[in-house]
């Protein structure tokens, strides 16, 4: 069996789920598809859920009217009858006695649920053996609200049973980036969890394959919307992959690698626009370094700069309570540099920094800038690191004898 996972871009519209089901439609071999929100409704149900905890209720509606709209127009394109074919949730599902975390994991998860009701119906009127698994009630999870951690003992017991069972259709679509709890709630991995989805479900049904289809011909040596005269890498390691999406690529995510590289799983990489392309590998047997120079943008950076109040060294009596404070507020850590009294951490921008920012005042002098980028260059030389370093404020920077970090100011 293999498992095809199609991101937001490929079901954008209904010309995007027509074309993923032409894609399906190539496959004699059994099949686990998992499909991302359509297009930017991620994004808008994130919306949603801001405008309610800021009291907005009627522009809440508002919007979610607005994506309820979207998704019965994309049905009828299709040719299918809102409300008879698939089930509409007319009622925001918000409890204003919860935590915005917990809220956030009720309402976003919907978008999943709304496009892979769409697609799975769409694929069984065309003649498919088709069934439509609903992932909270299968993939469970702990409480962590918006980065839920996997059971994966329960969950691989529980999805093993229902893709063993002799009467099920040759095609399971389901959705990624959710889970649930064992108390009913639904959960989220983490933005652009549903490659994690996918390969943590290669790696119950061990897979033939994972293929994820993007809007791209592959994994690009950098963003084609940044950078031109991209080129395509067409093969690349496991440890590789890590490396780049754990520097910002926009790719893959970064826990995908770890599931299919357990059990020696390849992961393809290809375009939904041209199936038929070669796109790129990502395995171990017989693949070499990449041999090209890739540049990689994490963009919305914060540099956070440590300083014991004391003069203490700070590596040696302060390293462990930093950290602890790091993970206690989910901070997401892309580069760490220290002196003898001081140590700098480049972190995403992210909501939880404000109140990082005050525990770490409790016991460091701090200071900080914002408005940065962290540009990754592999395989560099001299000439390509003056080349990036031109015109740009160079905030802090890291070089290996192949890899150059450097923090900059966004223009």
């Amino acid at each position: 069996m293999r498992v095809y996972k199609f991101g937001g871009a490929s079901v954008k519209d209904a010309e995007g789920v027509r074309n993923v089901a032409k894609i399906v439609r190539m496959e004699t071999d059994e099949l686990m598809v998992v499909v991302s929100a359509m297009g930017k409704t991620t994004n808008a149900l994130e919306r949603v859920v801001e405008l309610l905890a800021s009291g907005k209720e009627e522009q809440a509606l508002t919007q979610w009217v607005e994506i309820i709209d979207f998704h019965v127009a994309v049905m009828k394109e299709l040719g299918l009858q809102p409300g008879v074919d698939i089930r509409l949730q007319g009622e925001i599902p918000y409890d204003p006695s919860l935590c915005y975390d917990e809220n956030y994991d009720q309402i976003v998860s919907m978008g999943e649920l709304l496009s892979t009701q769409i697609v799975a119906v769409y694929l069984l009127k065309q003649g498919m053996s088709v069934e439509w698994w609903n992932m909270p009630k299968l993939l469970r999870t702990d409480h962590t609200w918006r980065e839920a951690k996997i059971d994966d003992e329960t969950s691989r017991s529980v999805i093993r049973a229902g893709w063993d069972r002799p009467a099920r259709p040759r095609i399971v679509v389901t959705q990624g980036f959710i889970g649930g709890t064992e108390d009913g709630k639904r959960t989220t991995l983490g933005r652009e969890g549903s490659d994690y989805t996918a390969a943590v479900l290669g790696n119950y049904l061990d897979a033939e394959s994972v293929t994820i289809w993007k809007d791209v011909p592959g994994i690009l040596n950098a963003d084609p919307r940044i950078e031109s005269n991209t080129v395509l890498i067409p093969s690349l390691r496991y440890r590789d992959a890590v490396e780049l999406s754990y520097s910002g690529a926009q790719i893959i995510h970064p826990k995908t690698i770890r599931p299919l590289e357990n059990k020696r799983i390849p992961l393809y990489v290809k375009p939904f626009g041209d199936p038929a392309a070669s796109g790129s590998r990502i395995a171990e047997d017989g693949i070499g370094p990449i041999d090209i120079p890739v540049y990689i943008w994490r963009k919305n950076q914060l540099l956070i700069t440590m300083r014991a109040k004391d003069f203490a060294f700070v590596l040696e009596e302060s390293l462990s309570e930093i950290f602890d404070i790091i993970h206690r507020h989910r901070l997401k850590v892309s580069l760490i540099q220290s002196s003898a009294v001081t140590i700098s951490v480049c972190v995403d921008n992210t909501r939880f920094v404000p109140e990082a920012l005050e525990a770490l005042k409790e016991h460091f002098d701090v200071s900080y800038n914002d408005h940065l980028s962290l540009l990754t260059i592999r395989g560099t030389t001299p000439e390509i690191l003056e080349r990036a370093k031109a015109g740009r404020t160079i905030m802090l920077s890291q070089t290996t004898r192949r890899t150059a970090r450097l923090v900059v100011k966004e223009s």
